[in-house]
Parts: structure tokens; C-alpha cells; sequence
């Protein structure tokens, strides 16, 4: 059973972290290394550091969103970068 959501971490080149959502994640990398998406396109190249999958949107979304917050940057830090 493919888990249809996922939430994903980049390393930009610049040193810093993208963190996304997508339900197609093999569309949203190539659109990161392709230029297209605002936050990444000055920081090419970018790197795949961690991906998540998950069954329940919502889930993927909470988990995402949690990730970018404060406590969430130092669990990153810590436990997957």
C-alpha cells in the first residue's frame, strides 16, 4: 500500500532547511530542483534530507506544520538533520 501524502525536508545550498507538504512528492522535488518553487529557487541546489509518508492528510499536514514551528525547528535539529 502506497501512503499517498508526505512531508518532506530539504538542505538548500545556502545552509538552510525547506520543509514541505505534498500528495505528489516526485512532481513537488523535481519542481524544487527545477527553479519553480520561491523559497528554494535562489538556494539550488537542494538536497533531499528526510521524507515522511502518511495515510491521513491531515496528519501530514499537522505533522508539517509542527515542524515549521519553534519547537518543532529544534526537534528537526535534533533528531533528523
Amino acid at each position: 500500500m502506497k501512503l499517498p501524502y508526505a512531508v518532506y525536508i530539504l538542505l538548500c545550498d545556502d545552509g538552510t532547511y525547506y520543509t514541505g507538504f505534498s500528495k505528489n512528492i516526485d512532481n513537488r522535488i523535481k519542481a524544487h530542483q527545477n527553479g519553480e518553487v520561491k523559497y528554494t529557487k535562489s538556494r539550488l541546489p537542494v538536497t533531499l534530507v528526510n521524507l515522511f509518508f502518511f495515510e491521513n492528510k491531515q496528519k501530514a499536514y499537522d505533522f508539517e506544520r509542527y515542524l515549521k514551528s519553534g519547537s518543532g525547528i529544534a526537534f528537526r535539529n535534533k533528531r533528523f538533520v
